[in-house]
């Protein structure tokens, strides 16, 4: 997640101070990735330096305020127009937690499977229900009609479809691997019989 681009297109609405740039980020993302507010002005030492932000004073109660450039503008606008890049893709503990348990002996890989598809139909479910509560909140359709309500509404049906979505895919991946280890399990089971036929005879001619 780029805080710095995030800090950047909500001062492009508007100058605003630290709290200020927490409570918007977080009520139109709906508190999904809390910002901590030490990382927010910590963000904002480095946009000044680098000119993309200035101070514009306080608002009398000893909040600063900050604005933003011409040059912070160029970048959150080019920000926007490119696609957010998947070179380096983000650590995913579960495939690593998954990855390991199958080359570990003493790991009972469907189990930990199971434990996961469980915990992740419930967070689908939960995540369903907020999406219901949300719609009708904002005055949309379940259908996906995106209707005409708050724009803030509308921002968190999307991060909420988000989830819903990557949710599913993780559900799907793990019936994927469900479904992979035990093919794997029945191969090894058939090699083995060969190996030990001959084991078998060899004993046969050896008596």
């Amino acid at each position: 997640m780029s805080i710095k681009h995030s800090l950047l297109a909500l001062l492009a609405e508007s100058p605003r101070y630290g709290y200020q740039l927490r409570g918007e980020f977080e009520e139109r993302t709906g508190s999904t990735w809390p910002l901590n507010i030490g990382q927010v002005y910590t963000t904002l030492d480095r946009l000044e330096r680098d000119a993309l932000v200035e101070k514009e004073g306080d608002d009398g109660e000893g909040h600063v305020i900050y604005s933003i450039t011409d040059a912070g503008r160029t970048e959150v606008m080019g920000w926007f127009a490119q696609p957010v890049a998947a070179t380096n893709p983000p650590r995913n503990e579960l495939a690593i937690k998954l990855a390991l348990a199958l080359t570990l002996a003493d790991v009972n890989v469907s189990a930990v499977v199971q434990a996961q598809r469980t915990a992740s139909m419930k967070l689908l479910q939960d995540y369903t229900r907020q999406r219901r509560a949300a719609a009708t909140h904002a005055g949309t359709q379940l259908s996906g009609e995106p209707g005409t309500g708050n724009a803030n509404d509308a921002a968190w049906l999307l991060v909420l479809d988000s989830l819903i979505f990557t949710t599913e895919a993780e559900v799907r991946w793990l019936d994927h691997c469900e479904g992979w280890m035990a093919k794997r399990a029945a191969s090894a089971g058939t090699a083995a019989k060969p190996a030990q036929a001959r084991a078998t005879a060899d004993t046969a001619v050896v008596k």
